[in-house]
């Protein structure tokens, strides 16, 4: 595994770390995505795992704190107030004055807000720990995005259990996915737009930006329809 830095101290403390904890076995990934919950259907069943409002609900304590990576490189105006810190994580962090406690329904209010905002929820782990922060990120502040984004180090970030799909006869081709979509899978040319399914992590932004409602989200594992669909998407919508 080549280990580069980029001289940028902030992002190689953080990836200095990952690498050691990866070494040693304390963890597979440093994060993982979460659909943004209004990008998945009423109906749709939902993994526990994959659904921000069942971490925190299942959380004994929720405290939200500024964001750090958009603290530090102050290079966009998206919502600071947007990271949770859980259990006894955040217990420490109220405890020194860095996070305030919030109850579930300012946090999911918290959680409208990002998505308003086109921010993309991450899972963060540690050594030792199950999820113990849930961050609602921008592709050019976060650390985690960052990281992938600049060093192809993708092993680092685990896609979530779904994928969107676009249905072609819907996508009126106005482009607006494409500015949500922070992991490229979406391009827009010629008048179009391109979608490749590969290199979507699930994240669901593209689900709420589109005003035709030709996107949705399935399992990553789809049924032979669903999966014939997605193969239509890939091949139609370009």
């Amino acid at each position: 595994m080549v280990k580069e830095k980029y001289c940028d101290p902030f992002l190689d403390k953080r990836l200095a770390n990952y690498d050691i904890w990866l070494d040693k076995g304390e963890i597979s990934s440093s994060s993982k995505v979460i659909p943004v919950l209004e990008s998945l259907n009423a109906k749709q069943w939902v993994l526990p795992t994959e659904q921000v409002m069942e971490i925190l609900t299942n959380a004994s304590s929720i405290a939200v704190q500024d964001c750090e990576c958009r603290t530090h490189y102050k290079r966009c105006d998206k919502p600071l107030e947007v990271c949770f810190l859980l259990n006894t994580v955040g217990d420490k962090f109220v405890s020194k004055g860095k996070a305030r406690r919030v109850n579930l329904a300012e946090a999911t209010s918290i959680l409208k807000k990002a998505n308003q905002n086109g921010l993309v929820h991450l899972a963060l782990y540690m050594p030792d720990h199950e999820v113990f922060a849930l961050c609602s990120c921008c592709s050019c502040c976060c650390h985690e995005l960052q990281i992938v984004k600049l060093t192809q180090r993708r092993e680092l970030m685990v896609h979530s259990e779904y994928v969107a799909v676009t249905d072609p006869d819907d996508c009126t081709h106005c482009g607006k996915c494409v500015d949500r979509c922070v992991f490229d899978a979406r391009l827009f040319g010629d008048k179009k737009m391109k979608y490749d399914s590969g290199a979507c992590l699930g994240c669901g932004l593209c689900v709420t930006a589109c005003p035709a409602d030709a996107t949705g989200m399935i399992l990553r594992k789809p049924t032979t329809e669903s999966a014939a669909l997605m193969k239509e998407g890939d091949q139609n919508v370009q």
